[in-house]
């Protein structure tokens, strides 16, 4: 059965939020940070991470979607368009894990692409982790064509670093 799609409302975030935590975990930057430096000024990966969902409502409201199971919130997606450049950005979607498997997160990407598409744009984009099988497989299968990898490096700046070594 087919998830009901629709735009995202303001008392929904936490909810959002809660999927992120939980859909995030071992395919987040924020995480592998954390496993390789600990906790950053007291605040774990999952606060550093539901903060982009705060930077997603502030950039286009107007641009995050959720999916309804049974008059519940189990997935979301959030997009924002460059209406210039004639992209349109997916920087977050996530599902919950008891409804992963069903063509949801498909379902909300399809959403957006149809969102974009209407307004005019000319590309969609969208990010991923060489550790999240998922998205390596279900992007790809949408359409999306691999056109860059970037390496994310990270340095503890209590620590001393000599250039020459």
């Amino acid at each position: 059965m087919a998830a009901t799609i629709r735009p995202f409302q303001d008392g929904e975030l936490a909810r959002i939020k809660e999927i992120t935590v939980e859909a995030f975990d071992g395919v987040s930057i924020d995480r592998n940070i954390e496993d390789r430096f600990g906790m950053v000024r007291d605040h774990d990966w999952q606060w550093r991470k539901v903060r982009h969902l705060d930077q997603d409502v502030d950039r286009e409201p107007g641009g995050i979607y959720v999916a309804e199971q049974e008059g519940a919130v189990v997935g979301y997606i959030t997009t924002w368009c460059d209406r210039e450049a004639g992209i349109g950005h997916i920087p977050n979607l996530a599902v919950d894990r008891r409804w992963r498997g069903q063509g949801i997160g498909r379902q909300l990407i399809e959403h957006a692409l149809t969102q974009f598409r209407t307004v005019g744009l000319t590309l969609a984009r969208i990010e991923t982790l060489e550790q999240n099988a998922i998205g390596r497989t279900l992007y790809p299968d949408l359409g999306f064509e691999e056109v860059a990898r970037q390496v994310h490096y990270c340095l503890a700046l209590d620590t001393t670093h000599d250039a020459d070594t």
